[in-house]
Formats: structure tokens, sequence, C-alpha cells
């Protein structure tokens, strides 16, 4: 062998140690596979998530956030006072004025909490009682792609592990014949040429590969390369797949590389999901009820709607990480014109998951999570008149709502000022959902480390408070 090419673990292997080096590896990767030692850290009140993404950033002050009075100040500056000199967007830096625009849309109280929100959000209203409102999530990103990679891996910067990854790697699957994190993307009828998502917002980043999430398509095979090729039967495949285990399994022993167990793994993973998967992903059999309970796009393969049935069928089967991801919430103009489409697409199946979860007995250990990456503006971008305005990106408050696992019922958390502008009381940031998200699951987010080049990593990083007024 040439010397150069020799590397720090085929030196290793040369000298003895490989054999020692690999089956702390192999015990390292069966490890994972199985979640962490000693995972739940205490006892959990959820055991897995469903996390309805909005991307684009959904207007709290057209949904959740009701501020009647901003009716009498239609058209007025917003005030410097208020503003505080806050970074704005490209979009709007250049606007002589901030004109203040009120939401068009009717506002009621619901439930026993007394929740307020839009008349766009009629089947979410129903089950108001389920829901717990924070008013006061802020974030640090001011533009989509930082904004949503932080949501998902905790950091602005591309490469750290998705929340998902982190969940795989410290629970380990429930169900091995199906992937512990699983994404789902559908695209909405507000703004259907909204920013692009990327593979990598379920990357598992520098955990093992065997961590990342999987997507599931809407059309062809769920999942790709799941069917066998022409001509290739299943005996041909299950030969095929020991032939290779076998190779890889030689270079596992003379490199010792991790990647190469995760290699092995993934493909017996991928076997078992030629059975599992077409069973999952085959809805006929689900009762007619069910179809109308998610609304009329749940039939159609891709919509939000189906995608939040298919993500019921997920969680009983008892994938870990459910992430659907909703495009098309991004109205720097026309809001009045495409708000309401986007809320066509997801409010009826955003309520029937709940109630679906909760009629199923699975609400209680289920942990759903309904948001986006920032809020809008209170100003108009562009031209405003009386039928229509736009928002800019308002990192500085927004409201997300959770429910089910861990988190009390029929409250609103958090106070902002009269304009939806700064957070007045109980401020909430993306690590602090994420340590609580953690907390639900079992997990002291402080405790659950990888150390990748010389340091531990984190997904809340050095930060993150668990906010516990939430918690039931």
């Amino acid at each position: 062998m040439n010397p150069l090419l020799i590397n720090r673990r085929h030196f290793f292997g040369r000298v003895g140690l490989g054999a020692t080096a690999l089956s702390a590896l192999l015990s390292e990767e069966s490890s994972a596979n199985d979640g962490l030692p000693g995972l739940p850290h205490f006892a959990p009140k959820a055991k897995r998530v469903i996390y309805l993404f909005q991307s684009g950033a959904p207007s709290q002050l057209d949904l959740f956030d009701h501020k009647p009075q901003l009716a009498e100040r239609h058209g007025a500056d917003l005030p410097d006072s208020i503003r505080q000199g806050q970074r704005l967007t490209g979009m709007t830096a250049t606007q002589d004025h901030f004109p203040i625009a009120p939401s068009k849309f009717r506002f009621a109280q619901h439930g026993r909490g007394g929740a307020w929100l839009s008349e766009l959000l009629p089947h979410t209203a129903r089950v108001a009682d389920e829901l717990c409102f924070i008013r006061t999530m802020h974030t640090e990103a001011i533009n989509h792609d930082p904004a949503i990679t932080f949501f998902q891996t905790g950091a602005q910067l591309a490469g750290r592990p998705s929340i998902g990854s982190w969940l795989s790697y410290g629970l380990g699957s429930a169900n091995h014949d199906l992937p512990a994190f699983v994404a789902l993307l559908s695209n909405g009828t507000g703004n259907p040429n909204d920013q692009p998502l990327y593979d990598r917002l379920w990357s598992s980043g520098f955990l093992p590969t065997t961590h990342q999430g999987i997507k599931f398509r809407a059309g062809g095979d769920p999942v790709l390369f799941l069917s066998n090729p022409a001509g290739l039967d299943a005996t041909a495949r299950r030969r095929m797949l020991d032939d290779l285990a076998k190779l890889n399994g030689m270079q596992l022993a003379e490199f010792g590389d991790p990647e190469i167990a995760t290699r092995i793994s993934q493909y017996e993973l991928a076997y078992r999901m030629q059975a599992s998967v077409p069973e999952l992903t085959d809805v006929s059999k689900e009762p007619a009820a069910a179809f109308d309970l998610y609304g009329p796009e749940a039939r159609k393969p891709g919509t939000f709607a189906a995608n939040c049935l298919l993500a019921r069928r997920l969680a009983e089967r008892g994938v870990r990480f459910i992430q659907l991801f909703h495009r098309g919430w991004d109205q720097h103009t026309k809001l009045p014109v495409q708000l309401p489409g986007q809320c066509r697409d997801t409010d009826q199946p955003s309520a029937a998951l709940i109630t679906d979860l909760k009629q199923r007995g699975l609400l209680d250990d289920t942990l759903v999570v309904w948001g986006g990456e920032f809020g809008r503006t209170v100003y108009c971008q562009g031209r405003l008149t009386k039928d229509d305005y736009g928002r800019d990106h308002h990192p500085r408050c927004f409201t997300i709502w959770l429910a089910g696992g861990g988190i009390r019922r029929g409250m609103t958390f958090g106070e902002t000022d009269d304009f939806s502008y700064n957070v007045v009381r109980d401020p909430v940031d993306v690590h602090d959902l994420h340590a609580t998200l953690l907390h639900c699951l079992g997990i002291d987010h402080t405790k659950l480390t990888f150390k990748f080049q010389g340091r531990h990593h984190r997904l809340t990083d050095v930060f993150g408070n668990v906010v516990k007024p939430i918690l039931a």
C-alpha cells in the first residue's frame, strides 16, 4: 500500500488497535440506533413530536395577536420610539414612511382560555382549549434561510444537526422498520412561488448520517430507490445486500470508519422499508370520516391535509420526529388576498390532527408544534390602501402554538406591545423553545451533547431555558 494513502484509522488498525477501535465503533453505532444510555434523563411526557412548520412566516397580526386599537392609526407612521432603530430588510430599508396597517380580518375569543383568533382560523378556534399560544417568540435572524435554519438546528449557519436528528441520536427509534425522523413537504396556495426548502434542513450535520431525516415524496416511490429495479426480485435483492454487507464489513474491519457501519444499517433499513412504507402510505383503508375530518384535499397526495393524515399514521407507528414543511406564507404584498389561501390549506388539517390524535389517545404523548421562522411587521411594505397591504419580516415578536404531551392546555403565554412590535412580558427565544421541547421528551438539553472538532456541541448551544409556565 502507498504509505501516503494510510489514514489515522488505517494506521491504528495495522498496529493492532483496529479490533479494539472497531469494537468500540460498533458498540457506539448499536447504541446510537437504540438511543443513548441513560436517556431519557427523566420520565417524559411526550414520546414523539409532530412539527407543523409554516415556512415563509405567518402574520401574527392577522392570525393570533389581536390589536384592535390599530384601526385608529391606519396609515400613520410607526413611532420611532416603538421601532427603536430596528434593522430593516432590503425590501423596506429605502421606504420614507412606515405606515401602520391594521388587520382587515375580524377577531374573536375562543375556548375557556379566551384565546384571540382571526376569522381565517375557524377550525383552529374549535380546538383552542387544546392549544398553548406563545405570543412572544423572537429570533435573531431577519431573513428566511438563516431563520428557518435556526429553528431546525439552533444555528443560523448551515451544517448543524437538525432537531429531529438530535432526537434520533438521543432517543433512537421506536420502530426499526421506519426512520426515526421523517420530513414531508407541501406547497401553499397563498404564495406558490415562495422560497425553496433545502434537504439540509433535515440533515444530521456532524452526527452519524443514520440520524438524518428521510424525505417522503408525494409521487412515485415515497422514498427514492425504494422499489426493486426491473428484473430484480426480493430474493435476489436480499442476496445482493448480504454480499454487500460482507464487503462493507471487510472495509469496516480494516478502516474502522463509523460511516461504513452507518451505510450497512441504512441498507438494512431500506430493505425493511420496502414492506413498511407502502403499507404506511396506503390510506385507502382509512374511513371516509377521516378524510372528511382533514378536509377536501386529504385525498390528494402532497397537500398539507394529506401530509397531516400521514403524520398521524407515522405517529401511530412510533416515528420519533415528524416534520411537515408548508411553503407560501411570505406575504410582502397582497396579504389580504394571499393569506386566506394559506389558511384554507392549513387550518382544517391542523385542527383535524389535534382532534384525531386526541380521539386515538395519542395526543397525551405526542407534542405538536405549529409556527414559522419569524413574524410580520405592523407597518406596510410598499403602498398601503384601504383594502390592500403587505408586511415585511419581523423577528422581534411572533406567535406559535403547541399542544399535547407535556404542555398546558387552553392558555396564552406572553404579551406584546400595542403594535405587536416588541415583547412586553415573557420573551421566548428559539433556544428556549428547543430546551422546552426536549424537556417534554425527558431530555435535559444541557446533557444531550456530541463531541465534534474538539468541542461538545448541543442543540441549544450554550443557551436555552425551559419555559416552565407552559408545562402541564
